[in-house]
This record gives C-alpha cells, sequence and structure tokens, in this order.
C-alpha cells in the first residue's frame, strides 16, 4: 500500500486558508450583529443614497434615519446595562 505524503507548502497553504475563511465567518457575522443592531437606522440611509444616486430627493428617507437614529438613543442610550439586568432589560 502506497502512502501519500503532504508536503509542508502544501500543508501551510491549507492552514492560510482555514485562517482566511475563519476571519471573513467572524467579519460577517460582526457585519450582522451592527446591522441587526442599528438595522433601521441603516437602512433608512441606504434608501437615501439609493434615491440620491438615481437622482431623486432623499428628504423623506434622511428624516427618517434621523428619527431611527434618535428612537434608538432614547430608548437604550439612558438605560443601564449590566448582568443584573439581564433577564429583566428594562
Amino acid at each position: 500500500m502506497k502512502t501519500t505524503r503532504i508536503s509542508p507548502a502544501q500543508r501551510q497553504f491549507g492552514q492560510g486558508m482555514t485562517e482566511y475563511i475563519i476571519i471573513v465567518i467572524v467579519v460577517a457575522i460582526a457585519a450582522i450583529g451592527v446591522y441587526m443592531y442599528f438595522g433601521q437606522t441603516v437602512r433608512q440611509d441606504v434608501a437615501g443614497m439609493a434615491k440620491e444616486m438615481a437622482g431623486q430627493d432623499s428628504t423623506e428617507a434622511r428624516t427618517g434615519a434621523k428619527t431611527a437614529a434618535d428612537t434608538a438613543q432614547k430608548q437604550e442610550a439612558d438605560t443601564t446595562k449590566g448582568l443584573s439586568s439581564y433577564e429583566n432589560p428594562k
């Protein structure tokens, strides 16, 4: 029976590829988390940019983004967060 040996160069290439995939996954998870946390504001901002690129007025979308950001600030910024409020968020 013949055994195949993997050269160190091939092994290192596989390790580098694995590290790259792990980094991409971590960045994707972080992006999803940020998008979920700032979702409404981000959607309104993206809608405003899309309208501007299409040559339309984006005042409504920009106002919606500001309203969403203000609402999030009022709801979340003044809330004390810690382990004691883990089960009871408010």
